[in-house]
């Protein structure tokens, strides 16, 4: 057998030997073979197999074809020596790293042909499994950000479903299903609504109801400031009190020496049908640029509750109520319009609209959702009533460059199945929201409820996920939603949106939601 630099067959047939072997990998069924250079060629051993092989196919063309007979007779036909050594597994050089070739080898050591190599114990942090037959296999790691395939796949969420998950720091999207697809949002939409009007009026904006007094007539017309957290109750808690106003206008009518007035409301600061789409509801009063209470028949100040039929004329009502309570006796009221001859005697104004939109995402307020997208119509100069609020947060969310394309706008609260986002765009508002360039948007953030704790969350996520998550909720007959963030055990804050259409079990999608978001919040890093 020829020494290490060249093949045995002699004339100028012959090539350097490792040049040459690489080129001669093929893939043999059955055994893998590797040899070293100058290894002895004994009767019955490898080596000798690989001598036949080097003179046959590295020697002189004739060489070669006599020697076919002798290779097949060998088993060497088609053989892929050098396969075993690390390398490439394709083209026509594959395994070329390797330089030791044509040694047998079974467990690190020469064995009989034919002998099953002993599989290889597990190697401790290589993150590696062992199949049922002994085979190694990667072994998978949740990556951060993704929730697992199975959890998407839960029948729970029903036909329609679509998922993404963004870094809010980096603002990279990290997971997405069918994050393109407008599905119906239900309340998710409220996040639309927010960043809409905080963009179109700001964080300090207030809404301001007054009364003002008409010279000519002496008519008093109390107007409405589309402020639906106005109160007739007696402690306010930090709301504009119509118990207030009453008693700043009875001031005022005295100093004029009035104590007698024809008492009328001005709800024109809307436009368009009061009623939503969905009709008389307990999750929604009429739309109208005056009330108090939300209209509510009961204490409640937040979820569902029996409504007044007519909130502005019932406001003007308790308004009559309290200004003779200050010696001022009022008319039955009336709608009217307030002339701009008129004087303005009082005004109450809201809290600013950076808790005003806090206040709607953590209660699921639909009635102060439905108020903020009308002022967002009328700062963006579109008519008070559905159709313009349609187009004032489509308008305004192109104005920040969020991607709007399939989203459709009805209402601002989301009770509306006709409305349409994509999981694309409620994680590209939350990321705005996010940006530090963006401090106006924060409250979309602060107002989202805290898992375990506030809010629509506050009966939820009772295990490791609470006060980790912090999530908008959105739900209607066949449809389950959730957009939030939620901080992970590395310390990122990421941003997702889960919606899921055609569900048939609303506490079922809604746990199944829920298990996603825990996923993200026990994520390893």
């Amino acid at each position: 057998m020829a020494g290490r630099g060249t093949a045995c067959g002699a004339g100028r047939g012959c090539r350097p030997t490792a040049s040459r072997t690489r080129r001669a990998g093929r893939p043999t069924a059955g055994r893998t073979v590797r040899t070293g250079h100058g290894a002895a060629a004994r009767p019955g051993h490898p080596a000798e197999d690989l001598a036949v092989h080097r003179r046959c196919r590295h020697g002189r063309t004739g060489a070669r074809r006599r020697c076919g007979d002798r290779r097949r007779t060998l088993g060497l036909h088609g053989s892929a020596y050098g396969r075993a050594g690390p390398g490439r597994r394709t083209g026509a050089h594959g395994w070329r790293r390797s330089r030791w070739t044509g040694r047998l080898r079974r467990g690190g050591r020469f064995a009989p042909p034919g002998t099953q190599r002993p599989v290889r114990p597990h190697r401790p942090g290589r993150h590696r499994r062992r199949g049922p037959e002994g085979s190694r296999r990667r072994a998978r790691r949740h990556r951060p950000g993704r929730p697992p395939r199975p959890l998407l796949d839960d029948p729970a969420l029903g036909g329609t479903r679509g998922a993404a998950v963004v870094d809010l720091t980096t603002g990279k999207r990290l997971h997405a299903l069918d994050a393109d697809a407008a599905l119906t949002p239900a309340s998710t939409t409220k996040v639309a609504t927010a960043v809409a009007a905080l963009t179109a009026l700001g964080p300090d904006h207030r809404l301001t109801t007054r009364t003002a007094l008409e010279a000519d007539t002496g008519e008093l017309v109390l107007v409405g400031g589309g402020d639906p957290t106005l109160t007739a109750r007696e402690d306010a808690n930090g709301l504009a009190s119509l118990r207030t106003l009453a008693e700043k206008t009875a001031t005022a009518l005295k100093k004029r020496d009035v104590r007698r007035v024809t008492l009328s409301y001005d709800t024109t600061l809307y436009a368009g049908d009061e009623a939503h789409p969905i009709g008389v509801n307990e999750n929604l009063a009429p739309v109208t640029a005056l009330m108090s209470d939300e209209g509510r028949t009961d204490d409640s100040t937040a979820g569902p509750a029996p409504r007044v039929p007519d909130p502005a004329a019932d406001a003007a009502r308790a308004f009559a109520g309290f200004l003779e309570q200050h010696g001022v006796t009022a008319s039955a009221p009336g709608p009217s319009k307030a002339t701009d001859r008129a004087d303005t005697l009082a005004t109450v104004s809201s809290p600013p609209l950076s808790a005003l939109v806090e206040r709607m995402l953590t209660h699921s307020d639909n009635d102060l959702a439905e108020a903020l997208a009308r002022h967002t119509a009328v700062a963006s100069g579109e008519p008070a009533d559905f159709e313009g609020v349609s187009a004032a947060i489509t308008a305004r969310l192109k104005q920040l460059g969020l991607p709007v394309r399939g989203a459709r706008f009805h209402d601002g609260s989301g009770l509306d199945r006709t409305d349409r986002i994509t999981a694309g765009l409620l994680t590209a508002l939350l990321a705005e929201a996010a940006d530090p360039a963006r401090p106006e948007l924060r409250p979309v953030l602060t107002g989202l409820p805290v898992a375990g704790f506030t809010g629509t969350l506050s009966g939820r996520y009772t295990d490791g996920a609470a006060g980790v998550v912090r999530a908008k909720t959105g739900t209607l007959t066949g449809v389950n939603t959730l957009a939030g963030t939620v901080a992970t055990p590395d310390g990122r804050l990421l941003g997702f949106a889960f919606l899921a259409s055609d569900t048939t079990n609303a506490w079922e999608a809604q746990t199944a939601l829920d298990r996603l978001a825990t996923t993200l919040a026990s994520a390893a890093p």
